[in-house]
């Protein structure tokens, strides 16, 4: 009988978690009214998938990051890359189901929104800066891991979800100043400054889990086979949910 090592019997406390807190807000538009239309919902809804949003620095910005995945491929890091593109991939699905919620809530407000100036926004919360940067910090962020994956922080907590909450929280205080600044809209109680549990619950404790889970896979065959399911799953619902206006 196999032994459960303490990151893994962790991992299945925090996923349970997370998995609860999903399927917690997924069902608010099925026992909820929304009538009108949500603070920040025709700004964000009058640029989506816009093209003539285009801004000429995007042409820069890909080459940064281009150049950011090619430095990392020269150096062979294929666990660290696979790590990032499975961190992007889950920002993917939230915004997936962001897109949804709106949808739901019959128009309503998506949990959260962008309606500040970009080159372009291909889904209600998600614009191509975001995207950019989200490209990046996956690889980014396992550049802190230690070596020993089942290293312990305190005695306690495991290194990958002591770092994982760590750069959560993170995430969790920039977006509290980016919906400060009016750069992201939030129109419901349960997603605000003042209630932060679900934004760094499902917001962004997934990212950093499903990023270090994939970081630790035993090989490349492995983790190649991992993101790629990730992969084609979102491709083929953002191939369905767009043409039928759910997104």
């Amino acid at each position: 009988m196999t032994t459960l090592t303490p990151r893994v019997k962790q991992a299945k406390v925090i996923w349970a978690i997370i998995a609860l807190s999903y399927i917690t807000v997924w069902i608010i538009p099925l026992t909820c009214r929304f009538d009108g239309v949500g603070e920040g919902t025709k700004a964000a809804r009058s640029i989506l998938r816009d093209y003539t949003q285009f801004k000429w620095y995007v042409i820069p910005f890909l080459l940064v990051v281009l150049n950011f995945f090619f430095d990392e491929v020269r150096r062979k890091n294929w666990a660290g890359i696979l790590a990032g593109l499975s961190l992007f991939l889950m920002d993917v699905f939230n915004e997936i189901w962001n897109g949804l919620f709106y949808t739901a809530t019959g128009g309503y407000a998506a949990v959260w929104m962008c309606q500040y100036p970009t080159a372009y926004q291909p889904l209600m919360g998600w614009n191509i800066e975001i995207i950019f940067m989200f490209l990046m910090m996956g690889i980014a962020s396992t550049k802190l891991l230690p070596e020993d994956k089942d290293m312990m922080i305190f005695g306690k907590i495991n290194n990958r979800h002591f770092i994982a909450f760590i750069m959560a929280w993170i995430c969790v205080v920039v977006e509290i100043i980016l919906n400060m600044c009016g750069a992201l809209t939030w129109n419901y109680w349960w997603w605000q400054a003042d209630f932060p549990w679900l934004i760094f619950l499902i917001g962004y404790l997934p990212f950093w889990e499903i990023s270090y889970f994939v970081y630790d896979l035993p090989d490349v065959r492995s983790q190649i086979r991992f993101v790629g399911l990730m992969a084609a799953i979102l491709f083929i619902a953002l191939v369905i949910f767009i043409p039928l206006g759910w997104v």
